[in-house]
């Protein structure tokens, strides 16, 4: 009953806001003034019957970021300004860091797709601009018409101040403007556990790159690495905004260790939705079907505390009933078949 009372709040809220582009919501919630203020239940996601989660088995990186986008059959993209955050938390080989063959072909399905400018945004854990050095990643993106925002060179105003109520951080935190007033957001993940404290590392702890490390003299990184909700705490971080498509590369995964190196597995799997909720439950599907380690193979999916508190503020598919698994051709039909099993096993 409670839950039906919850859902009925959101459906109301969505519906208020229907009619609003992000900007215009951004504005009547008063970022423009530095600080948005939100109710845990005061996400932008929209009410629907079933989270798509398009699934491609595959090796090749270069055409599985546009095959995957394509079993969605959706363009978020066209006519807009599009910022992709990547992962990038350090340089360290994929999944320790967004390959290069998967960001590059990213952006060229983005321009392919239609849009009308395309810019790279992060703050990685060392200096943003020493890890994407590292990468190589400057002149590719140079090369590909890509505008990047060191996240780091930001100025304190455009660190926008986030309070939500109830939420595990003691004060709130700050998200980088560029990703709140983003026209179309693209986030990139990995499949990956983590081994300080997150458990795993996918779509909705790829945001934990959106606050900065410290600001305004106070350790934002500090309290979340410090805290026992650290995992409530990275699902609260994605309340202010909404990716507009997620692409998970899985065709390498760490099992055990992470985020930056750990034991490795083939995954052969590319993942694509604009469910944060849906994207990481499948991913850790899939993580138990690889064989992981015991704080992925013994908790219920929607029983892990990221996706648990992502549910309770309702972020994304509250189930997985609530999950369609796509598969993205006949040749990923089988794949997909042994993931649902796992995910609606829990």
């Amino acid at each position: 009953m409670k839950r039906e009372a919850t859902n009925t709040t959101s459906r109301k809220r969505n519906k208020l806001i229907t009619g609003l582009s992000r900007r215009e919501f951004l504005k009547y919630s008063g970022v423009t003034g530095g600080a948005l203020l939100l109710g845990l239940h005061g996400g932008l996601t929209m009410a629907s019957p079933k989270s798509r989660v398009a699934l491609l088995s595959t090796e090749d990186r270069k055409s599985a970021v546009a095959s995957s986008i394509d079993a969605l059959n959706i363009n978020p993209v066209k006519n807009k300004d599009v910022l992709i955050k990547p992962n990038f938390n350090t340089a360290d080989l994929c999944p320790g860091s967004t390959h290069n063959d998967t960001l590059v072909a990213l952006v060229e399905e983005a321009w392919k797709m239609g849009a009308k400018s395309v810019r790279l945004g992060e703050r990685s854990y060392p200096p943003t601009r020493e890890v994407m050095e590292q990468k190589g990643v400057i002149p590719l993106m140079k090369n590909l018409d890509v505008k990047v925002i060191d996240f780091d060179e930001l100025d304190n105003k455009d660190w926008v101040e986030v309070k939500p109520k109830d939420s595990h951080w003691e004060n709130g935190f700050r998200i980088a403007r560029p990703i709140l007033e983003a026209e179309c957001l693209i986030s990139t993940c990995c499949l990956k556990t983590h081994r300080y404290g997150g458990v795993f590392t996918m779509s909705l702890k790829l945001h934990v790159g959106v606050v900065p490390t410290r600001r305004h003299g106070y350790e934002y990184m500090r309290e979340l690495h410090g805290s026992p909700h650290q995992r409530k705490m990275i699902a609260e971080i994605n309340l202010p905004f909404k990716p507009d498509l997620i692409v998970l590369d899985g065709i390498e995964a760490f099992v055990d260790g992470g985020p930056m190196n750990g034991k490795r597995a083939q995954g052969n799997v590319f993942l694509a939705s604009t469910d944060r909720v849906a994207t990481d439950a499948v991913g850790v599907a899939i993580l138990k079907l690889l064989g992981s380690n015991d704080q992925i193979m013994t908790p219920k999916i929607f029983e892990q505390e990221q996706i648990a508190r992502a549910v309770e503020i309702d972020l994304g598919a509250s189930s997985p009933s609530e999950i369609d698994v796509l598969p993205a051709d006949d040749q990923s039909r089988e794949y997909r078949n042994r993931v649902v099993e796992i995910l609606n096993k829990g």
